[in-house]
């Protein structure tokens, strides 16, 4: 270990490698805090041919190397095996290049998603994919989970505005394909490979990034409804009637609804009462300043007519729009209410979603009558969120949580994962997904381009030993 930190030190310099007490809690830990690690080394490098020179030495050791972001994920990805290597990328931010003929922006994997929102909207441009952890949350990290936030209805997930990437691979072999292409079929898209790996095939370093207009306009309301059937025609009929404007469309259960708004009553009114089953966010973004909102508030009469709303309150300003939203993003002191809390993201077929929340809650009430669940998602893009508590955090309590929720997504055909990745508190439910067929092509995949497993090992397939 001396010599590793030795040739650590040598790469890094002394004021960026830390060992031991040295190593703040930050690193050894995720959002969750459920879970906390006893790394070897905190490595700080400031450009990629620092992280390849880390990643050589750390195989040459046969050392574990988990690549850090904002630590906002729910599943210990990021959490790092004991004696292992923490690559904190915070310290490679830079914006590199807006390039407004292509709609691109290129960034270092470190920055995070909020400075590159407010670098594309200086220059009059979009970065759609949003997070309530926009703050924090890094560009390397949504990438390595793939994640799809607020926007996915319009504009897709994270996959679908990365043209290029910069990745160094295990070996410390660098791999550039920043390109600013929409199509490349020119073989096989690599990148792919990288998005979504949670760090176990590759370190992202850098990407370009498909930017949009910037919308003149903006209009948000909150309607509330009894019938999720009638959510999924509003998804559709809206769409059809904004034009293609519809940008957000996120759906809250009443019990999601009553705990946020009572729990933030101090800082602002409700937006309207908690008398319906389910409420639903809605956001669209237009180029006609003058004429979108009459064809908002139009689409959303239209709705109303059809029985597919009973009431909509409007936002009138920016901040109004920011209230409605604060139902659906002002979380964290209401869920500590909740503790301990177990928390699930997972993906299915809109028309699937209610069935699946039924399911799942019965089954998670059938192991523990007084269990809070509160039920919350993005369905435009079918992520489907469950906050349980019940009293009990053990590994036994989880277990049983888990596979109440995992057994009704599979019983549909969706997936344990919709954002947050597997890590290591899926793992052993990667067989609720995926076939053994398509588990054996991943391990085949890793085992080519990480043959000694260091990057983030143990993180998405299962050991042998898994629970199912």
């Amino acid at each position: 270990m001396t010599d590793i930190q030795a040739r650590l030190a040598t790469v890094v310099g002394d004021s960026n490698l830390f060992a031991g007490d040295a190593i703040e809690e930050r690193y050894r830990s995720e959002l969750s805090g459920t879970l906390r690690a006893e790394p070897g080394f905190v490595v700080r490098p400031r450009n990629v041919q620092e992280v390849a020179a880390i990643l050589r030495a750390a195989n040459a050791e046969g050392i574990p190397v988990t690549t850090q972001g904002g630590r906002t994920g729910t599943v210990q990805g990021a959490v790092p095996d004991k004696g292992a290597i923490v690559l904190s990328l915070e310290r490679m931010n830079a914006i590199e290049e807006l390039d407004p003929r292509a709609m691109t922006l290129t960034v270092q994997a470190g920055a995070t998603l909020q400075a590159v929102h407010e670098a594309a909207e200086a220059a009059g441009f979009l970065l759609p994919l949003d997070l309530g952890s926009r703050g924090s949350a890094t560009v390397g990290g949504v990438i390595s989970t793939n994640a799809g936030g607020l926007r996915a209805v319009r504009w897709g997930v994270a996959r679908d505005m990365v043209l290029g990437l910069e990745a160094v691979l295990a070996d410390g072999r660098v791999v550039t394909g920043l390109k600013k292409t929409l199509k490349d079929n020119a073989g096989y898209d690599w990148k792919h490979l990288m998005i979504g790996s949670e760090g176990t095939l590759g370190v992202v370093t850098r990407a370009t990034l498909r930017l949009r207009p910037m919308p003149r306009s903006t209009m948000t309301a909150l309607l509330g409804t009894d019938d999720f059937e009638k959510i999924v025609g509003l998804l559709r009929d809206l769409d059809a009637d904004l034009g293609g404007q519809l940008t957000s469309f996120e759906v809250m259960w009443q019990d999601f609804y009553t705990m946020i708004t009572e729990a933030n009553r101090a800082k602002r009114a409700p937006p309207m009462p908690a008398s319906h089953h389910f409420y639903v966010l809605v956001e669209a973004m237009g180029g006609d300043p003058a004429g979108d909102p009459a064809r908002f508030e139009a689409a959303l009469a239209a709705a109303i007519a059809r029985g597919q709303a009973a009431d909509a309150v409007i936002a009138q300003s920016g901040r109004e729009r920011d209230a409605l939203w604060a139902v659906r993003e002002d979380l964290m002191e209401p869920m500590r209410k909740l503790w301990p809390m177990f928390a699930f993201d997972v993906s299915v077929a809109l028309g699937d979603m209610a069935v699946t929340a039924e399911r799942a809650i019965a089954a998670i009430r059938g192991e523990f009558p007084a269990a809070r669940i509160l039920t919350y998602g993005h369905a435009g893009d079918g992520n489907l969120h469950f906050v349980v508590g019940v009293g009990d955090n053990s590994p036994a309590a989880e277990h049983r949580v888990d596979l109440a929720v995992y057994r009704a997504v599979a019983e549909v055909g969706g997936s344990i994962s919709a954002e947050h990745g597997v890590g290591l508190t899926k793992r052993g439910y990667l067989g609720f997904s995926r076939s053994a067929d398509e588990i054996a092509l991943m391990r085949i995949l890793k085992a080519a381009l990480d043959p000694k497993n260091i990057l983030n090992p143990g993180k998405i397939l299962p050991p042998a030993s898994a629970l199912q």
